[in-house]
């Protein structure tokens, strides 16, 4: 089953480029960079490959963490509704009052 329940599959993925993805692949080659540095290696240069690797992961969890938050946004969204629709009386909609109305009080001429 693994993070996500089945009915998570339903929802369209989201993009490869979205802002979690892109923050924790930053987070990754961030750490790939500190990494060298603490090991007084030189920061761009060396371990390319696990710069890459690093990316990679933050990547792949930001992706996952981003279908986590729709899903969960989803689920509030179908809850919220299905409120709203079995409590009608709580959700009346207001009488819209005219510009007239809202006006006429503050007409300084009478």
């Amino acid at each position: 089953m693994g993070l996500l329940p089945d009915e998570a599959k339903r929802l369209p993925p989201p993009g490869i480029l979205n802002r979690n993805s892109v923050w924790f692949g930053l987070c990754g080659w961030a750490t790939a960079m500190l990494h060298n540095s603490l090991n007084r290696r030189p920061a761009f240069k060396a371990g390319v490959h696990r710069q890459a690797l690093f990316i990679t992961v933050g990547w792949f969890i930001g992706y996952h963490l981003t279908k986590y938050e729709n899903y969960k946004h989803a689920s509030l969204n179908r809850d919220m509704n299905e409120y709203v629709r079995r409590h009608p009386v709580e959700f009346q909609e207001k009488e819209r009052k005219t510009f007239a109305e809202i006006v006429e009080p503050f007409h300084p001429i009478r």
